[in-house]
């Protein structure tokens, strides 16, 4: 950490003394890269830009131009908001939460109200986060360093191509830093790395990347490596909030390599382990991501193949207790190895006057899960069950384009396995048939999804799109067993090897609005709001008798709507961006995962704005985030519990561009030292409020 910050404020002292020029501009995501071209023309790219200059990655969407629920946050975005906790990034989506679980340092993402085992397809560099436990938490987590992300792609609803097997309500995908994100102005080397300062326990933490790339461009290698090591931190009323600590190591390396003009290859690797207390444990947190792909593009309109290949290895082990101590739960070990592939191909064509463009393909994931104990082997996983699943899908989705109309067929047929032991009692209070189940299960079901969008202007979009999807039961939920740690035999869980599929099927009505010049030359307006209605079949809960818990498909539909928007606007010197959300939901009133509930609030709102000045070198701004009521559902056991509160919060960054690609931010988070607990935060056995207070952080940036 000393070499990485003398570096900094070295290049700092250097810089002062003859800072001229504005910076180069900025990645994010809204335009097709010949209007990026023109604007970055008028100097209109700076820090925040809702516009980029660069090419945007594989996979990615623009928002604006794309009729579907989309949205996506970049560079900037994260590192004034996301450095301690992505979710901060996600919760100003429109649509868009996480689970802010204290003390887990896992990702949880929540869509339109739905989260956990599966039902948000989430990745990291498009690979499948399976990892799931049943606790006193959300039903599965993803684990990555916020300090090593580039990027973040949310897609609501469903998705007719590879990620969307068994997705129910979207996907949401975590892109790390690669070669494109390290070298810049055409550079064969580079380097990047940033030192932060944190308030309120944060302290120090630091990263370091470089990157390097052949004469001939045909071969590129980069590597990351990240620190961090907070400790607790304190609420609203200066209170510390215990075990709210961490200690996180990751890295990454990458390559690039084109050994012929139409073949690219890449490979990489995405390693994690951090140490904190959760659910009453020491733990200690293991993700490794490995990935490699390829793209071959001749020179034919037809030809366009991609495919990936990877594997994921989550493992979670547990130590003693909160109070030191070890029991029965202590050397209790989760491991999934996820290994996985997704294969496809575009074509674009003509008939007669229609254009055509077709992407097809094929994907599948297969998990194996391992739960088994160190300390006390006769304790094996305790509630968390071992056993196989496999989740696949045949893909299609074709765009018609005639004149000014727009038909986007998609279609899927997807398919699940489960494979694992379990056994019923015969004194389940279920009223299942007891007994010894050596589970095969295995279903199929065809998901269609048509879009039809018009463009009747250049600059209006609407389109209406019809969609089904559905989601497999997982191993935890249909071999859930055993006792609750501590509890005897009064708290058991049972089983449920006759769960079903859950199945999705509704509407959505949205429009694409995208505007210059409309109140001075050069700006830009863009605005994209979405109605959803879903009906939700078979949706699985958590039903009791008594202190006998077990998942089971709730009967009848369970309904959720509401209203998505996200607008912004930049005229270069001053910019303000917009997210709003309003849902509502009667899915059971029950918790997700034996733990927690998952229901949006009623009202989110969040307002980013700022000005530029100085040659646009320095941003200075805020943002404001309201979150409305939120209902809880029932707590652990059955309990009721209160309701989130709605509460506001606000914030203020500044940013300094120097010409030598020295990037200094300060960012204040909770700035008037609200106390609050956080929408969607588990509970706990703390009965204060959660919620951080007041932080600053501090942060350098040097990349060259």
């Amino acid at each position: 950490m000393a070499g990485t910050a003398a570096a900094l404020l070295a290049a700092f002292s250097a810089t002062v003394a003859k800072a001229q020029s504005a910076a180069a501009p900025t990645a994010n995501s809204s335009e097709t890269d010949e209007e990026l071209k023109k604007k970055a023309a008028k100097g209109q790219t700076s820090f925040l830009a809702p516009i980029t200059v660069t090419a945007a990655p594989e996979g990615w969407k623009n928002p604006f131009a794309t009729p579907a629920p989309v949205s996506s946050a970049g560079e900037d975005e994260i590192q004034l908001f996301g450095q301690r906790n992505l979710g901060n990034v996600l919760r100003a989506m429109p649509g868009t939460f996480s689970r802010d679980s204290i003390q887990n340092a896992g990702l949880s993402v929540n869509i339109r109200g739905l989260e956990g085992s599966g039902r948000v397809n989430t990745m990291i560099d498009g690979v499948r986060q399976n990892f799931r436990f049943t606790g006193h938490e959300a039903q599965g987590f993803a684990y990555v360093d916020p300090a090593l992300v580039a990027g973040v792609d949310v897609t609501r609803g469903a998705i007719s191509t590879a990620g969307g097997a068994g997705a129910l309500v979207g996907s949401a995908n975590v892109r790390t830093l690669g070669v494109d994100d390290i070298l810049t102005d055409g550079k064969n080397w580079g380097a990047l790395a940033t030192l932060t300062w944190g308030s309120n326990g944060v302290g120090f933490s630091e990263m370091a990347a470089g990157a390097v790339r052949s004469a001939g461009g045909g071969a590129a290698i980069a590597g990351a490596i990240s620190y961090a090591n907070p400790d607790n931190y304190k609420n609203g009323d200066g209170i510390e909030v215990p075990y709210t600590g961490q200690d996180r190591l990751s890295g990454l390396v990458k390559g690039e390599f084109a050994p012929t003009d139409d073949l690219t290859v890449n490979v990489g690797a995405v390693l994690y382990t951090n140490d904190f207390l959760a659910n009453s444990y020491n733990q200690n947190i293991r993700s490794d991501t490995y990935t490699a792909g390829f793209n071959w593009d001749p020179d034919s309109e037809l030809v366009n193949v991609s495919g990936h290949f990877y594997v994921n290895d989550v493992k979670m082990t547990y130590g003693d207790n909160a109070a030191g101590t070890a029991n029965t739960t202590s050397g209790r070990v989760i491991e999934d190895l996820g290994i996985g592939f997704d294969l496809s191909n575009t074509s674009k064509f003509n008939l007669g006057n229609v254009a055509v463009s077709s992407t097809y393909g094929v994907e599948y994931f297969h998990d194996d899960v391992d739960a088994y104990n160190t300390w006390t082997p006769n304790s094996e996983g305790g509630v968390n069950p071992s056993g196989n699943s496999g989740i696949g899908g045949v893909f299609s989705e074709t765009t018609f384009t005639y004149n000014i109309v727009d038909v986007i067929a998609g279609l899927r047929y997807d398919f699940y396995t489960l494979d694992g032991t379990t056994n019923v009692p015969s004194n389940n209070l279920a009223g299942l048939p007891a007994g010894n189940y050596d589970l095969d299960q295995s279903e199929g079901r065809v998901d269609p999804r048509i879009t039809l969008a018009l463009n009747p202007y250049e600059w209006l979009q609407p389109y209406v799109t019809y969609a089904e999807t559905f989601r497999a039961p997982t191993i935890s939920e249909t071999m859930l067993g055993g006792i609750h740690p501590g509890s005897g035999p009064t708290n058991s869980y049972s089983p449920n090897p006759f769960l079903e599929p859950e199945i999705a099927k509704g509407w959505e009505f949205g429009a694409n609005i995208k505007k210059d010049g409309l109140f001075t030359e050069g700006d830009i307006f863009r605005l994209k709001a979405n109605y959803y209605y879903q009906n939700i079949e078979n949706y699985i809960a958590v039903q009791n008798v008594g202190y006998v818990w077990w998942f089971v498909n709730t009967p009848g539909t369970s309904v959720i709507k509401g209203l998505e928007l996200e607008a912004l606007y930049d005229a270069g010197f001053a910019f303000a961006n917009v997210s709003y959300t309003h849902a509502e939901s009667n899915l059971p009133p029950t918790q997700n995962g034996l733990g927690v509930a998952s229901y949006l609030p009623d009202n989110v709102f969040a307002l980013t704005a700022g000005a530029r000045f100085l040659e646009r070198r320095l941003t200075v701004g805020g943002r404001v985030n309201y979150v409305g009521n939120t209902d809880a559902g029932q707590g652990f056991f059955g309990s009721t519990v209160a309701d989130w509160d709605a509460y506001t919060l606000v914030d203020a960054f500044a940013n300094y561009k120097f010409d030598n690609g020295l990037d200094l931010s300060l960012n204040v988070t909770n700035i008037f030292d609200k106390a609050y607990t956080p929408a969607l935060s588990t509970l706990s056995s703390w009965t204060g409020d959660t919620g951080r207070g007041r932080t600053v952080l501090l942060t350098a940036k040097m990349q060259f």
